[in-house]
Order: structure tokens, then sequence, then C-alpha cells
């Protein structure tokens, strides 16, 4: 039974990764994929955890070879999802989350048309502006810069199939399980699921009458004499 891909879009600062994460430790057979990435290591991070980090001319190669399912160019970086490996996880049943941006969901809905599009936007703008520059990683520079593509990333919130607003976490992260749980409970999942319980039931066949043993009911119907009613 083929897995439903999952593609979650957000502004930078929206909570896209503590949702998932979370997600992930409270849902069995999900699987988030980890994108390749040009873009330096950050503290914290590990390799093959968080990212496949890659060099540019290993990126590069790995184009030519049409190893990815989708990738963009974000803040002067790559990013790219192995097309494999997506194929290879759905084929086994498990449900895939590819965390990428609103460019990268119309690559990977074009290629897989079934995929299910989920967007998360913060409570507002102000919220969004107070969540990057708490982070502290940042100059002002880069923060006007991030919040100006997170405006853009907004307005495409209509491409999405689902929206939720992280402005409680807990809720979002009840909604977002809601979509999952709601797919898994589709009718031709749950068929192929419980194929053995909808089965239709083994009937005995009746065995046929032979022409004379049917001939004998037929003379005895025919010749007995019955006592009145």
């Amino acid at each position: 039974m083929s897995g439903t891909l999952f593609v979650i879009s957000a502004p930078s600062g929206a909570g896209k990764t503590s949702l998932v994460k979370a997600l992930t430790e409270s849902c069995d057979q999900l699987q988030v994929s980890i994108s390749h990435t040009t873009r330096p290591m950050r503290p914290g991070e590990e390799d093959g955890v968080n990212y496949h980090f890659v060099s540019k001319p290993e990126f590069e190669a790995m184009l030519e070879k049409s190893a990815f399912l989708e990738y963009a160019e974000v803040f002067d970086n790559f990013y790219g999802t192995s097309q494999r490996w997506v194929e290879d996880t759905l084929a086994t049943g498990h449900d895939v989350i590819l965390e990428i941006d609103w460019q990268g969901a119309q690559q990977v809905r074009k290629l897989i048309p079934a995929t299910t599009a989920i967007f998360i936007l913060p409570p507002s703008k102000e919220a969004l502006q107070q969540r990057l520059t708490g982070r502290g990683q940042d100059d002002d520079a880069v923060i006007q810069r991030r919040m100006a593509a997170a405006v853009e990333e907004m307005s495409h919130y209509v491409e999405g199939d689902y929206m939720i607003i992280n402005d409680d976490f807990d809720v979002a992260l009840e909604e977002l399980r809601a979509i999952l749980v709601s797919h898994r409970l589709q009718m031709p999942k749950q068929e192929k699921r419980h194929r053995e319980l909808l089965a239709p039931q083994t009937v005995r066949p009746h065995l046929p009458v032979r022409a004379s043993h049917a001939n004998t009911q037929l003379e005895f119907f025919c010749s007995t004499k019955f006592p009145p009613p």
C-alpha cells in the first residue's frame, strides 16, 4: 500500500520545523525527508539528521543526474529532495513529509498530483517579526531580508489544501495531526488496510443434483398423496 506525500510550507519563523518534529514523535509510519543543501552547517546541526550537507559542485552533479524530486535556491543556497528516497519510502506504506518552500511544493505537485499541501502561518506579521528577531542568529539586514521572503511565502497560501495558523503550538499540532489521520481513514486506504476483514465470506457451494436423483424427487412429489389441509 502506498503512503501519502505531504508537503508542508511556511515562512521562516512560523514554527514549521518544531511542529513537524512533534508530529513525527507522536505518529508512527511517518517519515520526514532530509533535504540536501549547500548552506553551511549551523551550530547544533548534524549531517544526515538535519540536512545532507553537500558542496555546490556535488549538488550540481546530482542535478545533472535528475536525482531531485524538487530543488530551489533560497538565500543563495540550494536545497533539494531525493526523488528515489521519497518513492521508495512511499512504496513501503509510510507517509512522507517534505518541509519545502512554495517553489518546491509547486514542482512536487506537478510530478505527484496526489500530494497534499499544507501551509503553516504565524498569527500575524508582527508575531513573525518578533520570532525572527528573537532567534538572535542574524543581523538586522538578514532579518529584513527573511521578513520580505516570509511575506512572499505567505502570499502563496492559496496553493495549499490546508492552512494552519500557529498561534497556539498545541492547537496547531492537533490540527496537523488531524489532517494526517483524516487521510489515513480515507476509504481506499482503509479497504487495503483491512482487506481481510472486508473480504466476502466464502460460501460453500451447493452440490449439483444428479438428473436421476432429481427425477426420483419429482416422482415422489407427484405420486405421493398428501392428507388434505
